[in-house]
């Protein structure tokens, strides 16, 4: 076995673990760090595929902004275990038929990454004088990202505008039963009545 293929197993079973604890996991701080493994993982596979670009960015906005999004509005609105549990045998139908679907997707994608390899039957050498010329990874992507899906990109970022409101929205409610100092009222009090005496009875 070379060791890309290795490489490739590993990778993706510490994606499909990391995935089960995402869902399986009762705290949701826990859920999302297991999400950003997810996220490195995938961005290692699609490093060994060959889409570098992809790679960086998975971790640069997914790991770096929306995972850090998710924990921070996870932490900052507290959310606590419900009383109310779900029965398991309620969802366990569904969860049957995704995990029958996911698995489907996996033995695909080996069984393609192996014909892949089988078909390469000895190594190829690669002039990158003659590959300057061709077509990179971003050129590629923002060819077909700013044509043809153009519509779905700025949807994709009027989406983020609003999640990006939502949390502002959410983390700025004002607490009544909280006792703050006001500073202006502080600052605007007169020496004279800082000490006040008190004539006591003898």
């Amino acid at each position: 076995m070379s060791p890309s293929i290795l490489l490739f197993y590993v990778l993706s079973t510490f994606i499909l673990l990391s995935s089960l604890m995402v869902i399986s996991l009762s705290n949701a701080v826990h859920s999302v760090l297991f999400l950003i493994l997810v996220f490195c993982n995938t961005s290692g596979l699609l490093l060994l595929f060959g889409a570098e670009f992809l790679s960086l960015m998975l971790i640069i906005v997914y790991v770096g902004a929306i995972a850090v999004l998710f924990l921070f509005v996870v932490m900052m609105l507290n959310v606590k275990l419900s009383s109310s549990k779900i029965q398991n045998f309620s969802i366990l139908p569904v969860s049957i038929l995704v995990f029958i679907i996911l698995f489907n997707q996996f033995k695909l994608s080996v069984e393609s990454f192996d014909l892949i390899k089988s078909q390469q039957k000895e190594l190829e050498w690669i002039s990158w004088i003659l590959e300057s010329s061709s077509i990179i990874n971003v050129k590629a992507i923002g060819g077909v990202l700013y044509t043809k899906y153009s519509l779905l990109f700025l949807l994709c970022g009027l989406i983020l505008l609003i999640a990006m409101i939502g949390v502002i929205v959410l983390t700025m409610h004002q607490r009544i039963d909280v006792k703050k100092q006001k500073i202006a009222i502080q600052l605007s009090r007169k020496s004279n009545e800082v000490i006040k005496f008190v004539n006591l009875r003898k």
